[in-house]
Order: C-alpha cells, then structure tokens, then sequence
C-alpha cells in the first residue's frame, strides 16, 4: 500500500502557484546550453549556473521542486551546503532524474526506447538517501511517416510504468514524462491522435503494474501543431485540444499535470499555459508547468558564464518564474514582460 506521504509529496508539487523546474539536462545537453552563451562545459561551470538558479533570492514562492541531474545531486553550494540542503531550506522539493536516456528501439529504429531499468531499485535507494524526494522518466513519441506505431508506444508506456512502481516502492514520487514532440510539419490534429493514445496506453500499464495514481504526477506535452507546420494553431485551440485529451485519457485520481515546454520559447509556453488556465472547466487537476527551457532561456543569456552578472541572471529567473506562475493561474498578461527584471 502506498503511503500518505507520496500523496502529500505529490500534492506539494502541484500547489497552487507553484510549478517545477527542470534541471536536469544530460551533460551533453547542457553543453549545448553553454556553448550558446561560449561558455566551456566543465562541471564547474555546471555547478556555477545551477547554484545561481536553486539560490534565487525567494526561488520557493514560484518553484515547488527542482528536477536534478545525478551529478548536482551530489554538488555543494559556495557555503559548502550541498545543493539539495539549499533546495529543501527555500522549501522547494528536490527531485532526479533516473533514466538513462533514449537508444534506436529495436525493430523500429526511427522511433526510441528509454533505457535505465536495469540496477534502478539499488539507485533509486542512493538517491532517496540523498534527500531525492520525487524522480523522473522521459519516453520520447515522434510523429513521422506511419509512426508512432503502437508497438513503441507500448514498450515505452511499459518502461514508464515500471519505473513508477519502483519509485513509488522506494517512497519516491514519480513523475511519468511521456513526450510526443513537436518536431515536424504535422498539424494539432495529428499531436491530438498520437497523445491521446500514448496516454491511453501509458495508464493502462500504470493500473497494470498497481501504481498508485494518487502518489504520481504526469509530465505530458501540450498538443500543439508541429513546430515547423504551415499555419500553427494558437493559443486557445491548443489548449481546447490539450484539456480535451487529458479528459479523455487521466484519470481524476492524478493529482496534478506538469506540462512540459518541449521545445517552446519562453512566450510561447508562457501563453499556452495561460489559455489552458483559463479556460472555463479544465478538468479535476491541478496544470502547472515543469520548464526547462522556457525557464532557463532568458536568464542563461544574462548570465554569459560571468560571476559578475548572476545577480543579473537571478532576476531573469525570478521573472520569468513570476510569469509562468501567473500563467498557472490564468492571470498571465503581456504586459508582464515589458516589467523591468530589475523591479
């Protein structure tokens, strides 16, 4: 029997207000980051620009957790406190990410399978013993020519599910991320086909496999046109389509959703959240965010890789957390970004 304190953990990162910010970016993500800003990919680098994030004077009043890659879960702040301690001090829930990234599914080698099951329940211990308190899975869904096909679809929504009970047996939260991306020409129509049957399937191994839908949080994509379509839909109907296929799919018992940005800019996640906010019955759930990206863009660029300009960079950050937490609640305006980051 799962208990009450996945359910408590759960609800705490879905408060209201608040979403999560993803941080968990792969070493050779991240490179990519840094060198946008012609900064060298060391780990102390690494660890520089998190700290500037996880230390953002009142992180917790729009951040309920942090989702961390395995090496800053075992780096220390400037103060010698280990960034988790820092986290948790701001009352903000320290998460990980726990896969191992995705590899050509066999049989299918244009699509992929999320590889990491393999020695998870010792890591899943190593990381709870840590101070993780929730944990991450990403499976990837791609729109191409006759795919996705059911048969990735179902192994992916396999991986999720047992990688959700294990975290759930080791007094983890999961977060179960199954990504249908955005790349491509397709239109809402076609995202709307493929996520509502991820979804399905994805929950039919999560009852399969006895996880319990109380102590989980969903990290789903909006469905929104591909990013390279003709004639992109807009704000109100993607969230029509997105609301439309959580309710066919999620179950009430689900806490909360995360969207995840996916590829958006940072205006781009900011309105799409809003409108899903406002529309009139959105569902039982609480919609909140976990941004990477559309968290991060803004205040990389003013950091530039100099210590000078992290109270600079903080800013950024606090805004554009300020931001996507109105548009949580529908109150987002564009005005909002005329603010000076500064104020």
């Amino acid at each position: 029997m799962i208990g009450y304190g996945l359910e408590a953990t759960a609800r705490a990162m879905v408060a209201k207000g608040k979403g999560i910010l993803a941080a968990d970016e792969s070493t050779g993500t991240i490179e990519k980051r840094l060198k946008s800003i012609h900064t060298p990919n060391t780990e102390e680098n690494r660890r520089a620009w998190r700290q500037l994030l996880f230390t953002a004077p009142g992180i917790g009043r729009y951040i309920s957790g942090v989702i961390l890659y395995e090496e800053t879960l075992n780096q220390k702040a400037d103060n010698s406190k280990q960034l988790v301690e820092v986290l948790t001090a701001e009352g903000v829930i320290p998460g990980i990410k726990v896969d191992k990234g995705t590899k050509p599914l066999a049989g299918s080698p244009q699509e992929s399978i999320t590889e990491g099951l393999d020695g998870l329940r010792d890591r899943l211990t190593e990381y709870r013993n840590l101070g993780a308190r929730f944990t991450k899975w990403r499976a990837v869904i791609t729109i191409g020519d006759h795919i996705p096909t059911p048969y990735c679809i179902q192994v992916n929504a396999h991986a999720l599910a047992r990688f959700a009970r294990l975290s759930q047996e080791a007094g983890l939260v999961p977060m179960v991320e199954p990504e249908v991306l955005m790349d491509g020409t397709h239109d809402i129509e076609r995202c709307l086909q493929a996520t509502e049957a991820t979804l399905r399937t994805v929950f039919d191994e999560l009852r399969a496999q006895g996880v319990s839908l109380e102590g989980m949080v969903l990290k789903p994509n909006m469905v929104l046109s591909g990013s390279e379509a003709a004639n992109r839909a807009g704000p109100r109907e993607v969230a029509e389509r997105t609301v439309q296929c959580l309710k066919r799919t999620v179950p009430a018992a689900v806490p909360g959703i995360a969207f995840l940005s996916g590829g958006q800019g940072d205006d781009e996640a900011t309105v799409n959240l809003d409108a899903i906010n406002r529309l009139p019955d959105k569902g039982p759930w609480e919609l909140t965010f976990s941004y990477g990206r559309g968290l991060q863009t803004t205040p990389l660029k003013a950091w530039g890789g100099n210590p000078a300009n992290v109270k600079r960079a903080q800013e950024a950050f606090l805004h554009r957390a300020k931001a996507t937490s109105a548009a949580r609640a529908g109150a987002y305006t564009h005005e909002m970004e005329r603010e000076s980051v500064r104020a």
